[in-house]
């Protein structure tokens, strides 16, 4: 069977149930190169407070924002969380809502495009009176959205945006998924496992994530005793990458680290083949697409990319009804975006059940004091930081399919 993004196992996906987060990561700022969590086990960074109130809950109905790439290059990240997302919704309003009220969401599409995300953020949080935001999955975005949350003191949780720097902007912004300085970091082990001691780079210049990776890959990878042998550079959007690749080529890397989205990585890997790059590429979560196959035909097989922890154990009950749940009202099986969605709006919702205060301070304290909260992705725990530690997982195309190749806790990478 055919997998869908972030890698459906045979069609009956799910999150590792046994994946406990009982330790806390810290922020990494990929430009600054203060390192910290996952990688180094650095103290935690300050992050600024905000001075606002946020909005509060005036009547029998909770405004909650999304917002997401419904339209542009990442539609299927943001169509694919706001998936989960609205599951999760529905799911606790038909259960009662939050002690009786019910939760309404507000979706605004940001078409893909970080200046458009904080404009509809700036709208949810201004006119739509959201009491807090869930999104986005592009980190670029959630940084600009991030960033009127913190202004207005509105509590704010990404599903999947993993630059570390998300959550350095200020204590209204929380993530559920782990961060880029620890995949990346997995990323670097496994290169060096597999016995590659020269890799090359090509990263999307004008992406924070793309951008981040490849630097936290650089980091750990040199210090493993690797070689990064030659870096290139190319932007959203191009379609003719034959002149870097030659250029990679050149330097005889044993594979090339391509930490970019899966709306490009299709091509690269066809003109990778056509130039003679014949070497393995590896990537990071940002592939996890059901246009990342069919874009690059054949040229990706043998090919690895990290991703969020899972697997194919259904013994947790709470996985495998939203399974069911999930493919029952959407004709397919949820992938990782759709079980990260899911998994902060029922930690959000579980939060607004906690807060003292249905407002802005109340809400924020409640996000910033979860602990082991068991989610269809794991077990999250929230630390000073507002980040959340999980292992994560490499895989390997075969055929039409992702497979499962290794995973990487935690522990293991800061051994």
């Amino acid at each position: 069977m055919r997998l869908s993004h972030r890698g459906v196992i045979a069609g009956l996906i799910a999150f590792s149930v046994g994946m406990a987060v009982v330790s806390m990561e810290g922020c990494k700022n990929p430009d600054s190169g203060k390192t910290g969590g996952a990688t180094a086990g650095g103290e935690a960074a300050v992050r600024p407070k905000t001075t606002a109130t946020g909005n509060a809950v005036t009547g029998n109905e909770i405004p909650v924002g999304e917002f997401a790439s419904l339209t542009g290059s990442t539609a299927t990240f943001g169509q694919g969380t706001h998936n989960g997302i609205q599951l999760a919704i529905d799911e606790a309003n038909a259960a009662g809502g939050v002690n009786g009220k019910k939760i309404v969401l507000k979706t605004e599409d940001d078409a893909s495009k970080p200046e458009q995300a904080q404009t509809v953020v700036t709208k949810l949080c201004t006119e739509d009176k959201v009491v807090a935001v869930l999104g986005e999955v592009a980190s670029t975005r959630s940084m600009r959205g991030g960033s009127v949350c913190q202004k207005y003191g509105v509590p704010m949780i990404t599903p999947s945006s993993t630059n570390p720097k998300v959550t350095e902007t200020g204590d209204c912004v929380f993530r559920v998924c782990f961060t880029d300085d620890f995949q990346a970091a997995v990323a670097a082990h496994f290169a060096f496992d597999q016995g590659f001691r020269n890799v090359a780079i090509f990263k999307d210049i004008k992406n924070d994530y793309s951008m981040g990776y490849a630097k936290n890959f650089t980091d750990e990878f040199t210090k493993l005793g690797g070689k990064v042998t030659g870096e290139q550079t190319y932007q959203q959007d191009d379609t003719d990458f034959k002149a870097q690749l030659n250029s990679l080529k050149a330097q005889n890397p044993q594979a090339v680290l391509v930490p970019g989205y899966y709306s490009e990585v299709g091509t690269i890997a066809r003109q990778a083949k056509d130039v003679g790059l014949n070497v393995p590429l590896i990537g990071g979560d940002g592939w996890d697409s059901p246009q990342l196959i069919p874009g690059a035909g054949t040229a990706l097989e043998g090919c690895f990319f990290t991703d969020h922890y899972f697997s194919v154990d259904l013994r947790n009950p709470d996985t495998k009804k939203f399974i069911d749940a999930f493919k029952a009202r959407y004709g397919a099986n949820p992938d990782a975006l759709s079980a990260l969605g899911y998994d902060a709006a029922r930690l959000l919702v579980d939060a607004l059940k906690r807060a003292k205060t249905l407002d802005g301070p109340g809400i924020r304290e409640a996000i910033a004091s979860t602990k082991d909260f068991p989610g269809v992705t794991g077990k999250t725990t929230i630390d000073a930081n507002g980040n959340a530690r999980k292992s994560a997982l490499v895989f390997q195309i075969k055929g039409n399919s992702f497979k499962v190749f290794k995973t990487y806790t935690p522990e293991q990478i800061g051994k």
